[in-house]
């Protein structure tokens, strides 16, 4: 998303240019303020005319206004001025949003030793738009029976929009002062686009307040609380943030890496802002990491799994809201037309308007072979990293259920793989690994993957998943047996995985098995995640760690999604061949366990080098040309920022290489 600043706070996200205004683009550049997968105000846009209130010629017509400067959270504006006719009056402009509203205060601020008038207009519309809509793949989705429409307030305007008798939003716009004229904008015909005007008279060296509060309905939901101004929302979200990020232990307390440390410090003040609202099994309050921002800003079981697992060693509350959230929307019927199965874990959880009409699947979306197993590796995790066992002891029928689920239907039983099959027929997703775009699983070759695939990571992530809920069972819920038949079942799985993946005269694993068990032999970053599971033996893991860190693979950067020089390889595709900092994170993790310090410090000073380049903020993915190519990382064009995963990424490091050997790991070189 290219708008000039993003707010986020709560589920909420305004994108808007760097002047404050929104003008209802589409596609990469989309703005707006969003609430539960829709935009609720397309338009906001903000201009002013002026003249001396007795001059004989009337307020000259309104025009945009110029930018002086753009920070976090406002801007200041002029109308055109000179050096020997400099702007007689500035516009400062404070935003912020809070849980389903957007507050904004406009200063208007006299520079001149004369009284003089000063009319600002607000264009104001809301198009309701759903986020699948203005997204850049241009689809069109049909909508029968809907209709928006506009009424003027004493205070404002209202926006409503209905689809026949089962969908409503709504979103209010209202002022203090109230403007002095509401009318419909020019050329909008039956447009539901508003201009409010408003009159200030000032005297000299004098100022006029503005203030606008934006409420936004959602179906389904109630009428938020009004937010306040600007600077107590901001305040507020401060507080949280800083009550979050600050919390002990700090990332700098545990490295003199200062470069670490200030990304780790980025990352959990992200992961605060990131945090949305949902409800657990029992109907109780928690916020989870959403996926990221523009259009992951919800519940996603692989993305809210993973950030929660890196994020585990120092913020852990995290990760129990996850696992409550998830545990609640966990699969309990079979439903092909979302792909939902008992004991699944969700992949995705939305509440727009298509969501709802079964226009697109993704209302409560089951397309992800790998949350299930990362939900139980996430479970054991928190109860051994917190020693309480009190989650996983709540927690024990959905995790059973999950097991069952990766025997059952996942594919695992039966000396079997976790499996998949494209859902492109049913709208949904091609790949329903973490390289889930169409073209992600190919042959060296070129050629698309087919059939049900067994993606190698995925097995990685079933063998630790079967490790772990054995310990939980021998020693949380008392079933030696079980705990017996799981372990076994990871000892079976291993041996297969090594007969069946591994490619000798690559001395490394495939990417995946196709549909009639061919090995999809594509060198691909995938394997690096098994370092991490353990599903490899010892001499596998040193083989694929160092080949990892051949530069074909390792960029200086970041190790890429697929080894340069292969058929597939294209340093800007999403998935075959770009730079995924959480990838990396995985990677990391698996060096410094296997002993690979050296290795795993190699990767974790090229993120944080890429890092530094992005403002201490690691974006969703990077191109993959290396330092040979560019000095610094070349930015993915469509990448999310912030992003769960990515912001969580800078714990995973520090975790990493605290474990692989002490203060040689933790210091810069």
């Amino acid at each position: 998303m290219s708008a000039g600043r993003l707010l986020v706070n709560s589920g909420t996200f305004a994108a808007v240019t760097a002047h404050g205004d929104v003008h209802g683009t589409r596609g990469t550049a989309t703005d707006g303020l969003f609430v539960r997968d829709a935009r609720h105000l397309s338009r906001w846009l903000l201009t002013a005319g002026g003249a001396a209130p007795n001059a004989p010629a009337p307020l000259t017509l309104p025009t945009p206004l110029t930018l002086l400067t753009s920070s976090g959270d406002g801007c200041v504006l002029t109308p055109a001025g000179t050096r020997d006719n400099p702007p007689a009056y500035t516009v400062f402009r404070r935003q912020a949003v809070a849980e389903g509203a957007l507050t904004e205060h406009v200063r208007l601020v006299s520079n001149s030793g004369e009284p003089s008038a000063v009319e600002l207009e607000l264009h104001v519309d809301a198009d309701f738009a759903d986020q699948f809509e203005l997204r850049a793949d241009h689809r069109v989705y049909d909508k029968p029976g809907a209709r928006r429409t506009a009424h003027d307030t004493p205070d404002g305007v209202a926006f409503h929009y209905r689809r026949g008798e089962s969908w409503s939003s709504r979103t209010t716009v209202t002022a203090s002062p109230p403007p002095h004229r509401t009318r419909p904008a020019d050329g909008e015909g039956e447009g539901t686009a508003r201009v409010l005007t408003w009159r200030f008279e000032l005297p000299a060296h004098g100022a006029a307040d503005l203030r606008l509060t934006v409420l936004a309905v959602p179906h389904g939901t109630g009428e938020p609380s009004p937010p306040g101004s600007p600077g107590t929302v901001r305040e507020r979200l401060e507080a949280d943030t800083g009550a979050f990020a600050g919390a002990r232990p700090r990332p700098r307390d545990l490295t003199s890496w200062e470069e670490l440390a200030r990304a780790c410090e980025q990352g959990l003040a992200d992961l605060a802002r990131l945090r949305v609202p949902t409800s657990g099994p029992g109907g109780e309050a928690l916020r989870v990491p959403a996926a990221g921002v523009p259009w992951f800003l919800g519940l996603f079981g692989r993305d809210s799994l993973l950030t929660s697992l890196f994020a585990l060693p120092y913020r852990p509350a995290l990760a129990a809201d996850t696992l409550l959230a998830l545990a609640a929307v966990q699969g309990t019927r079979e439903d092909p037309s979302r792909l939902e199965q008992p004991g699944r874990i969700v992949h995705e959880v939305r509440h727009g308007e298509l969501a709802h009409f079964r226009q697109v699947p993704y209302g409560r979306y089951y397309g992800s072979v790998d949350a299930t197993p990362l939900f139980l590796v996430l479970l054991e995790s928190h109860a051994s990293a917190t020693g309480d066992p009190a989650l996983a002891r709540r927690l024990e029928p959905q995790a059973r259920a999950a097991v069952e689920w990766m025997f059952r239907d996942g594919g695992l039983g039966g000396n079997g793989y976790l499996r998949y099959t494209s859902d492109a027929a049913g709208g949904g997703l091609v790949n329903q690994n973490w390289k889930d775009s169409a073209d992600a699983i190919r042959f060296s070759d070129g050629a698309r993957a087919e059939g049900a695939l067994a993606v190698c990571e995925v097995q990685g992530y079933a063998y630790d998943a079967l490790v772990r809920t054995a310990r939980l069972a021998r020693a949380v819920w008392g079933d030696p047996r079980w705990a017996g038949f799981l372990e076994e079942a990871a000892a079976d799985l291993r041996d297969r995985f090594r007969r069946d993946f591994w490619m000798p005269e690559h001395a490394f694993p495939a990417l995946a098995l196709d549909g009639g068990d061919r090995r999809v032999d594509t060198l691909a970053s995938d394997a690096g995640h098994l370092l991490w599971s353990g599903i490899l033996s010892p001499e596998e893991e040193r083989a694929v760690g160092r080949r990892l860190l051949r530069p074909d693979f390792f960029s200086g950067f970041g190790i890429r999604t697929l080894a340069a020089g292969q058929v597939p390889y294209h340093p800007l595709s999403y998935h075959l061949g770009s730079i995924w900092p959480h990838d990396n994170a995985l990677i990391v993790l698996g060096l410094a366990r296997r002993g690979l310090a050296e290795e795993a410090r190699t990767v974790a000073h090229g993120l944080v080098r890429a890092a530094a380049a992005h403002g201490w903020r690691l974006p969703e993915v990077m191109a993959g040309y290396g330092r040979d190519e560019h000095p610094d990382p070349v930015p993915y064009p469509h990448s999310s920022s912030p992003q769960a995963w990515a912001a969580a990424t800078p714990l995973a490091l520090l975790t990493a290489l605290r474990e692989s050997g002490g203060a040689a790991g933790l210091t810069r070189r």
